[in-house]
């Protein structure tokens, strides 16, 4: 029950997500018309809103070339991710504190440098950003894969030489955060960048089906990825896995590259896009550098004040002009911070097979084949999220559709809530799978819904940073849902982890309600529910009538 609730509620999430995105790409085509672009802007005013010269379509090669490359850097950070909790469980049996070390170390360094890599992808080359990003994420995990390796092939180090085994595992959470942050440079560039440049000029459509597209892919990973990876370790072993691992980061990297190069070339507005960001960082640091420096002179210092106030001061102005800094000003300002936030909330939050909820399935006894079938099911009720969005998005609009998925998903989640009290450990288990792999439809749509309200709303020349940013906040929390696990790491307490993370979906729902409220100044139609509105109109206003 708790596994089905948690699946039914990603529906709702999923379908939020795609909301906001939407509106977000919006704002971003809106504000480059206007900034960025001038000429494309005054033809715009001639033709009376419409471009004379709409761009022509993009070759389906390079669609299909885009789709397969992100297929394969998808397959291997979704492997890494399943596979990585079965690692640490491993190494140290009947406790989450490894799990948790680890997946507080990825999201920790995601919240620290989000926002520094979005704003270095929007300043840097197009092709210098995929040749970093492909080479960083595969070497990162080959090694990851190795260390993994050294310490499954040597079970026994940890007793024998605990210096060794604490490097090792140390050089698998460094390595596998930095392969984390270039994953995220990846799919701020492909997910937030490329696909709104390649839909500019066409109907609206078209990048809704390149979302929920792209979506699929990831959600095809993330199914497949760890039956295959659940069959190898159950009926192979621990060791092939991460042997397997490594190998396919080590042959992947020059694919992609070739593909997602492929494309760079054969779609000019991508080439064009990347002019504009040149421009953009030739320009900007001039202007940085003609800004003045207000606490350079302290007025008062001669008078005896502690000249320790201005280097304070001068420290303080440094660090509100850094990138960190600027990157989160830039986020808060734009009008989707608050379905963002909600979005970001739902990551401090363990009902997902994720880190520890996938230890503590692999401690409960249930058979590593069963808890990836189990992903796989819960990833493949979020490819219908793929499906479903575009209908609904277009009939209810993508803000009410970001409404609609997340609180179907926060349904799904009160079978994890109701497995709590269910005494046999087998049934809750798989009450908690049941109610993951339900959530799975709303979440990933949620997830469409304010990934699209973003791509709308906000500018070319912010759609990077803001990217960078969320993700920074997303995994701020992720990192305390991590730390949450290291201070309730016993397995058998993973009911706390359950109830806190319930209240948390809950609060992420409310404030999204609210901000929809504050756009619409109302929540629902209720004269568009037949059976309500029969009944208004049956005895609310026959009443009005007689008196």
């Amino acid at each position: 029950m708790l596994m089905g609730g948690v699946a039914a509620s990603r529906f709702g999430l999923w379908m939020f997500d795609l909301a906001v995105i939407q509106q977000m790409q919006k704002m971003e085509n809106a504000a480059e018309a206007v900034t960025v672009v001038q000429q494309d802007e005054e033809r715009e005013v001639e033709g009376l809103g419409q471009p004379q010269n709409p761009p022509p379509p993009v070759r389906r090669r390079f669609i299909i070339s885009l789709y397969v490359g992100y297929f394969l850097a998808r397959w291997g950070a979704r492997t890494w991710e399943f596979s990585v909790a079965l690692y640490m469980i491993y190494l140290w049996p009947n406790s989450l504190l490894l799990a948790a070390i680890y997946g507080a170390i990825e999201s920790g360094s995601t919240a620290i440098f989000g926002p520094i890599v979005g704003r270095w992808i929007e300043g840097m080359d197009y092709v210098k950003v995929l040749r970093l990003w492909l080479l960083c994420q595969n070497l990162s995990y080959i090694i990851a894969g190795g260390a993994v390796i050294k310490l499954l092939l040597d079970y026994h180090l940890k007793p024998r030489n605990i210096p060794v085994f604490a490097t090792l595992v140390a050089l698998t959470n460094v390595a596998g955060a930095i392969g984390v942050l270039s994953t995220l440079g990846g799919t701020i560039l492909i997910e937030r960048d490329w696909a709104v440049v390649m839909s500019e000029g066409h109907p609206p459509a078209v990048l809704t089906r390149m979302n929920s597209v792209i979506r699929g892919i990831d959600l095809s990973s993330k199914l497949l990825s760890p039956v295959i990876t659940g069959l190898i370790i159950s009926f192979v072993s621990l060791k092939a896995s991460a042997i397997t691992f490594a190998f396919w980061a080590t042959i992947t990297a020059w694919v992609e590259y070739w593909l997602f190069i492929s494309v760079y070339s054969g779609v000019p507005a991508i080439a064009q896009s990347n002019e504009r960001r040149i421009l953009r960082s030739m320009t900007n640091p001039v202007e940085e550098t003609d800004a003045p420096v207000s606490v350079s002179i302290v007025r008062g210092t001669e008078e005896g004040n502690p000249p320790r106030r201005t280097a304070m001061l001068k420290v303080f102005d440094r660090v509100s002009k850094s990138s960190f800094v600027g990157a989160w000003r830039v986020y808060i300002k734009q009008e989707v911070v608050l379905p963002g936030v909600s979005l970001a909330l739902l990551f401090f939050n363990v009902l997902s097979f994720g880190t520890l909820m996938t230890a503590t399935l692999q401690w409960e006894g249930i058979p590593t084949y069963i808890i990836g079938i189990g992903r796989g099911i819960s990833a493949t009720v979020g490819l219908a999220a793929t499906v479903v969005y575009p209908l609904m998005q277009s009939r209810i609009s993508t803000l009410r559709t970001g409404l609609w998925s997340f609180w179907s998903q926060w349904s799904c989640l009160l079978v994890c809530v109701g497995s709590i009290w269910v005494k046999r450990d087998n049934v809750a288990s798989y009450m908690l799978m049941g109610g993951v792999a339900a959530s799975r439809l709303g979440l990933w749509m949620f997830d469409l819904a304010v990934i699209q309200q973003m791509q709308d709303q906000v500018s070319e020349s912010d759609r990077c940073v803001v990217g960078g940013v969320q993700n920074s906040l997303q995994s701020a929390l992720d990192l305390m849902a991590y730390v949450l696990g290291i201070i309730v790491s016993n397995p058998k307490d993973f009911w706390i982890l359950t109830i806190i993370s319930f209240s948390t979906v809950t609060l992420a729902g409310l404030i999204y309600t609210v901000h929809l409220y504050r756009i619409r100044n109302h929540i629902f139609h209720f004269e568009k529910i037949p059976l309500l509105s029969k009944c208004l109109f049956k005895f609310i206003l026959p009443s009005r009538g007689e008196t």
